[in-house]
């Protein structure tokens, strides 16, 4: 693995990790009514797609009696309530982003789901060590301030036996295909996405964060020195969305 290239998100102007989680936590604030909306609209709804195929994987999981299961950087909640269509125990759901947690309080009480919510930084969990079976997170992971300790974080929480699951844009393997993407995200995304949400500055930045995030391998090696077992990964959509998933042993 390269080196300095497991640290964290950096924003424009961040000169440390607490400025670089404000100025994230701030970005999405700002982005939160309209994300949902962008979210389909600039990944051509094949974010509906990642999630189905991630929580149709999590199925055994989800549906285990008594399970306890973590939505990790939740933002408006469309992971959580699609794991909790799965499962029939409460789904906790953790950001640290106010006006995405109403985004998502708002769909929950719109489904009636039994779900919970709780405002919290990804670093700092407010749950016990191995208290949680199931910890998800979807594009959330690439915005921590620092990754190892997120990485970390992940494994305290979790029982023996739990499984942390990362699902988060990646670099697509094949170089042709590589140049396509990296002119719709440098070029397209943060036109279009600056133009609705009023953020030029969050679309420019959540492009740039994709090309700075480790490779799917390096993710993996990661998580194995973090503790982790059995860790694979798989591709979707061409490389551009990896599925990492491992147990705490």
């Amino acid at each position: 693995m390269s080196a300095g290239r497991l640290k964290g998100a950096a924003p424009p102007g961040a000169r440390n990790e607490n400025q670089a989680a404000r100025w994230v936590q701030g970005m999405f604030a700002h982005v939160a009514a309209r994300y949902d909306f962008l979210n389909h609209l600039l990944s051509w709804q094949a974010d509906r797609y990642w999630r189905w195929r991630t929580v149709r994987r999590l199925a055994p999981i989800l549906q285990r009696p008594g399970v306890r299961v973590l939505d990790l950087c939740c933002g408006t909640g469309d992971l959580l309530l699609a794991m909790q269509s799965r499962c029939s125990e409460p789904v906790w759901g953790a950001d640290f982003c106010h006006p995405m947690l109403v985004e998502a309080a708002r769909k929950i009480a719109s489904r009636h789901a039994p779900a919970q919510l709780v405002e919290a930084d990804a670093l700092t969990l407010p749950f016990p060590d191995a208290s949680l079976d199931l910890v998800a997170t979807a594009f959330g992971f690439r915005n921590l301030a620092n990754y190892e300790a997120g990485l970390r974080e992940l494994h305290r929480v979790l029982r023996p036996g739990g499984l942390a699951v990362i699902l988060e844009f990646s670099q697509p393997p094949n170089r042709y295909f590589r140049k396509v993407y990296a002119f719709y995200s440098a070029r397209v995304l943060p036109w279009v996405g600056g133009l609705i949400s009023g953020s030029r500055d969050a679309y420019r930045y959540l492009p740039e964060s994709v090309r700075r995030f480790p490779t799917a391998e390096e993710l993996a090696e990661e998580m194995g020195r973090r503790g982790f077992q059995r860790v694979s990964f798989e591709r979707m959509t061409g490389g551009i969305v990896t599925l990492h998933l491992g147990e705490k042993g």
